[in-house]
């Protein structure tokens, strides 16, 4: 498993690269208080990795949390109703 998760995470490095090295005209990103000059290959990965973050962080908002909250508040529930062994 760690072979194959260290293979994808190469082919992930590689495509970025070959995504920053064929895209490298200059643009200029204008964020009201300031402007950023870089290249569109740079842009590009940034945009792409913000929203992977975003979108992790949405379907951990979303998702997981409520699912663990149930999780905690079914244990306690279990644990507290929890069988006697009898002899």
């Amino acid at each position: 498993m760690r072979l194959l998760r260290f293979f994808i995470a190469i082919a992930c490095l590689a495509a970025g690269a070959i995504v920053g090295a064929l895209n490298r005209a200059p643009v200029v990103i204008d964020l009201g208080f300031s402007r950023l000059p870089t290249n569109l290959g740079v842009s590009l990965l940034i945009a792409l990795l913000l929203g992977v973050l975003i979108g992790g962080l949405a379907i951990s908002a979303s998702v997981v949390l409520p699912l663990r909250r149930r999780l905690v508040r079914a244990e306690r529930q279990g644990a507290s109703v929890a069988p006697t062994s009898g002899s």
